[in-house]
């Protein structure tokens, strides 16, 4: 296989993985190490990967994420149409997590059901406070100014013996390993509120698939149902039939 081949498998791989070791480089290929490092220095001489301690990953991953109030602007029509479907999954009288997702934003906004909120966002925590039929809890501390979150180093107590009927999560990246954020505080938020909720619900636009984060927050077994705008990538959709997550695509 000549070297132009090659890397443009690489390139093909990292759409889907975060990063990439000269390990598996190696054995993708039945190369040495030697071609393997040759490889990563012609890609990062064309300015389409950056090397990491061992191997190579996207730029992507190591851009700062853009900020809430970027990311609000960003496919906010997707965002709206998704959050108009997870309304359907909202009853009367029942506990739900609201994540920091700017897509779980609208759903606030569209909320209009008696209910009980856990949030730690800035935002959702506003918009809710003009709702009359909603009780909302925030889970609070410290400020990320940047992600309009709250955090406390003592997460796990903030909302331990809280059980949620329904987790609407965000997010930053879908990658094959699992769905990664940008903070790790939110991160860790996010696996607890997931453990003591009965389902795991999704709102992720399509543009989230392939990206990096650093970041783990969910397992692909941790999801119950995936809520999005178009069909994922291929890989993916055989992933989430794996699991046996219930795809939910806006029309």
């Amino acid at each position: 296989m000549y070297q132009e081949e090659r890397l443009l498998k690489i390139l093909e791989y990292l759409q889907y993985s975060s990063n990439l070791s000269v390990h598996e480089i190696c054995n993708m290929f039945t190369i040495s190490r030697d071609t393997a490092r040759r490889d990563i220095v012609k890609l990062v001489e064309e300015g389409t990967v950056i090397r990491t301690h061992g191997g190579v990953t996207l730029p992507g991953l190591v851009d700062t994420i853009r900020n809430y109030r970027q990311r609000l602007e960003a496919h906010s029509e997707e965002k709206k149409e998704i959050a108009k479907r997870a309304l359907m999954f909202i009853k009367d009288n029942e506990h739900y997590f609201f994540d920091v997702s700017t897509t779980v934003s609208y759903l606030a906004k569209g909320l209009n059901k008696n209910v009980t909120i856990f949030t730690h966002s800035l935002d959702n925590i506003e918009i809710l406070s003009e709702n009359k039929e909603v009780s909302v809890h925030c889970i609070g501390g410290c400020l990320n100014k940047a992600n309009r979150f709250f955090y406390n180093i003592d997460y796990k107590n903030s909302i331990s013996g809280i059980h949620f009927d329904v987790a609407f999560l965000g997010a930053a990246a879908i990658t094959v390993d699992g769905i990664y954020y940008a903070n790790h505080e939110d991160a860790f938020i996010k696996q607890t509120s997931a453990k003591q909720s009965d389902k795991v619900i999704l709102l992720a636009d399509f543009e989230k698939y392939g990206k990096t984060a650093y970041y783990k927050g969910l397992n692909w077994d941790q999801i119950d149902i995936i809520i999005t705008d178009r069909i994922p990538p291929t890989l993916y959709v055989d992933i989430i039939k794996y699991h046996n997550i219930e795809l939910n695509i806006i029309e």
